[in-house]
């Protein structure tokens, strides 16, 4: 079925012949002969689109489309009259129409006409859903979604966090790593203890061992005063090594150690330190192709990977996206002190086609943007970046009508396995599962492609 229509007009011949001419193309049409008759079967039953004509002896269409706009303002309505003129359709629109038919109508600009209107009450009711789901998670840094990969996200989260275990959190740049890497920790037995946070990439090679393990006075030529080190701050906590990937060969081996030992040694210091800290790393990278080509210490990999949680891409969680993006408006707008309160279907559709490579921080910057340029109380298409606006998806092959226009299975699989690996990030590891090969048969493949 593709819609519930309800057609009103005081013309019984025109309602009929509109009627069956809808139900011969799967709508599910009813019809009343009286504004009046049309407002009681409302207030009845639940209708996607009402169809009404404009010049009715009891009520006029105007009128009509204003108390079903008042009554049930989730219902489009459309107008169709035989006295059509610029006039009387402004006057529709501004009483809240969707569209305005003038008689003679084609059946097919009709039914184009409720197609459109029927994804419009959809879209809508889906914002609407999402906007109730964002207002009982408002909490700052929460996990939110509800689609399948976000739900076993939350499941395993739930049950690793119980234990004391070393975690290791892959995923894309920007898919929400640390918000996994603090939901572990609130949900650990040292939830009560810090939680200390360090972005490996953002720290100089030449500070990083005192930053992690700290330093005595005189270590060096600046250490004027002993510090204390990120995993003694941690202490009886959580500590997070974001981007865990980016940690040079001679550093690797002493993050071992502390692992392995639980205690640490300052910078400049003869003496160890007893630690009890959870550690949580985090990496953008395939670990896994990093060991075998002999850029990251096989013995640590194995030591943070004791359990590894996948974080999902923001293009695999479907409609989180409008889940996001609705969440980001609300900040954005108390932020920024815009009266923004939502998104227009238009501007969704646009939101769920785009891949998003930079998964949710590209998202959130994309609606702080929007809701900085918009003049409006809801996002508009326009509002929205030109790359989101002008994105056209690829395909992996060309449509092809001629023989000669396709090309050998073996080609198929090349394009595909290569497009694979691009929407994967890069990540072998994970184009292998998405292809249900094994990383060697992979690495193979890629070698007869002559892929670098």
């Amino acid at each position: 079925m593709r819609g519930r229509i309800l057609i009103v007009d005081d013309d019984a011949a025109m309602c009929g012949m509109v009627e069956t001419a809808l139900q011969r193309r799967d709508f599910a049409a009813t019809s009343s002969a009286s504004a009046e008759a049309g407002l009681a079967r409302l207030h009845e039953a639940d209708y996607d689109v009402v169809v009404t004509d404009l010049r009715m002896r009891s009520m006029g269409g105007i009128e009509f489309c204003s108390r079903v706009v008042a009554a049930r303002p989730d219902v489009p309505v459309v107008v169709m009259t035989a006295f059509g003129s610029l006039e009387t359709a402004v006057q529709a629109i501004r009483a809240g129409a969707y569209d305005f038919l003038t008689k003679p109508f084609e059946v097919e600009v009709l039914v184009l006409t409720l197609d459109r209107a029927v994804a419009y009450r959809s879209m809508r009711a889906e914002l609407r859903r999402l906007r109730e789901q964002i207002d009982r998670s408002t909490a700052p840094g929460t996990m939110v979604g509800d689609s399948a990969p976000m739900r076993a996200l939350f499941e395993v989260t739930a049950r690793v966090a119980a234990t004391d275990s070393n975690v290791l959190i892959v995923g894309e740049t920007g898919t929400g790593k640390e918000l996994v890497a603090r939901a572990l920790h609130a949900g650990s037995g040292r939830a009560s203890g810090p939680f200390v946070a360090v972005n490996c990439a953002s720290i100089p090679e030449a500070l990083i061992e005192s930053e992690l393990f700290g330093h005595v006075r005189g270590a060096f030529t600046d250490a004027r005063a002993p510090r204390l080190g990120l995993f003694q701050q941690a202490d009886r906590g959580t500590l997070f090594l974001d981007e865990v990937g980016e940690l040079s060969a001679a550093m690797q081996p002493k993050l071992l150690r502390v692992l392995q030992e639980q205690r640490v040694r300052p910078v400049g210091s003869d003496t160890e330190v007893g630690l009890d800290v959870r550690v949580l790393a985090a990496t953008h990278r395939d670990l896994e192709t990093e060991v075998e080509q002999g850029r990251f210490r096989e013995d640590l990999f194995y030591r943070l990977d004791v359990v590894q949680i996948d974080v999902p891409a923001l293009r695999a969680r479907g409609n989180d996206v409008l889940v996001l993006a609705q969440s980001f408006v609300a900040a954005a707008a108390a932020r920024l002190g815009k009266p923004v309160a939502g998104i227009t279907p238009a501007a969704a559709r646009l939101l769920l086609a785009y891949p998003w490579p930079g998964n949710v921080r590209e998202l959130e910057n994309a609606i702080e943007r929007a809701v900085t340029w918009t003049d409006y109380t809801e996002l508009l298409a326009e509002d929205l970046p030109p790359k989101v606006r002008s994105y056209e998806p690829s395909h992996v092959l060309a449509a092809a009508d001629a023989l000669e226009d396709f090309v050998p299975l073996a080609e198929v699989e090349r394009r595909y396995v290569l497009r694979v690996i691009e929407a994967a990030g890069g990540n072998r590891t994970l184009a292998a599962k998405v292809l249900g090969l094994d990383r060697k048969t992979l690495y193979r493949k890629l070698q007869q492609y002559g892929a670098p």
